[in-house]
């Protein structure tokens, strides 16, 4: 009898190892988990004849569930920013500058060159250069322990200057009827702000007015990573969709993986090297190197050539894949 509830104690013993290595596995390697789920999930849905009739529906529900879940994702998040973390740093000057030079640099090109080669490749890499920081940015920088307030800082920075600065250059190099400085602007600011200041505003509240809600939320650990890691699934499916749906050249889809691949680690590299003189590189390098893939996708196809809205599937791979790296390299420090 003895010798039998042992074993039984072995066996419970051994099945929480197991679900413990297996929840710290999941843990560490959920967004490439994510990615791959995506990726799969958007090629096993195309490849049932019987969903032919549904796809319309499926693209209408996840413009509605995707907003959902990062509206949700930045109110947990928010909720553990004081408001009076959020002030302007030293590197968000520098960050800023590196972002609009840039875009500002390669507008220029495109207005001496109009007609310069592979010229939707270079709007890609535009895209990936000016698009604002991803609202996912403070989830990541928390998990690696960086600042969230001064990454959320930032966010609110860069989503202001894209809405001056691209409605700047946009009739100039890429002139469209009806489109000028007030109505992208508009446009730009109806895009990006509804769910970045309306979560705010929501945490804000809620810390105010309802202490012991608030305090659960911030309770709830992780719950925030797990939603994007949701949230980047369905990203991925709908990025894989608009790279096997595109009409491009061969040249051009790899012109545009390569750009996107290399402002991806530039800025990266960059935002880091700046963070360090300021003992911020985790913020800094998330701040200019995560970007918000959803606006550049959308502002490709509004503003410029169709075509040149494949960066932000692109980007999406490229800027995951290094965060996946990242967060399994912390994981493992601190485990």
């Amino acid at each position: 009898m003895r010798n039998f509830a042992s074993s039984i104690s072995n066996i419970f013993i051994a099945l929480s190892t197991t679900s413990s290595a297996l929840l710290r596995f999941l843990r560490t390697w959920m967004l490439p988990i994510g990615m791959v789920t995506g990726a799969l999930s958007y090629f096993v849905y195309c490849a049932i004849p019987a969903l032919d009739g549904t796809h319309a529906a499926a693209m209408s529900a996840i413009s509605v569930i995707q907003p959902m879940l990062l509206f949700a994702m930045l109110f947990l998040t928010f909720c553990k920013v004081d408001f009076h973390d959020l002030r302007p740093r030293r590197w968000h000057v520098w960050n800023l500058l590196i972002q609009i030079a840039c875009y500002a640099l390669l507008s220029l090109l495109l207005i001496l060159m109009p007609d310069i080669p592979l010229r939707p490749a270079i709007e890609a890499i535009m895209l990936c250069l000016i698009c604002p920081t991803a609202t996912a940015g403070a989830v990541v920088t928390g998990k690696l322990g960086g600042d969230v307030g001064g990454i959320t800082t930032y966010t609110i920075l860069i989503n202001l200057a894209v809405a001056i600065v691209m409605p700047t250059f946009i009739p100039l190099t890429n002139p469209h009827p009806g489109l000028d400085f007030s109505t992208s602007f508009f446009m730009i600011m109806g895009k990006v702000f509804p769910l970045l200041i309306c979560p705010f505003i929501a945490a804000q509240l809620i810390r105010i007015l309802l202490p012991k809600v608030h305090a659960f939320c911030i309770s709830v650990k992780d719950l925030a990573f797990y939603i994007w890691a949701v949230a980047l699934t369905l990203a991925i499916a709908v990025s894989v969709r608009s790279l096997v749906n595109s009409s491009a050249s061969t040249w051009c889809l790899i012109g545009i993986a390569v750009g996107s691949l290399a402002s991806c680690v530039m800025q990266f590299a960059l935002g880091r090297k700046v963070g360090r003189r300021y003992d911020h590189p985790i913020s800094a390098g998330q701040s200019l190197g995560q970007k918000n893939t959803v606006f550049a996708i959308w502002a490709g196809y509004t503003f410029y050539d169709p075509v040149s809205c494949i960066a932000g599937g692109f980007y999406s791979i490229w800027h995951n894949t290094w965060n996946s790296i990242q967060l399994a390299r912390h994981d493992k420090n601190f485990r």
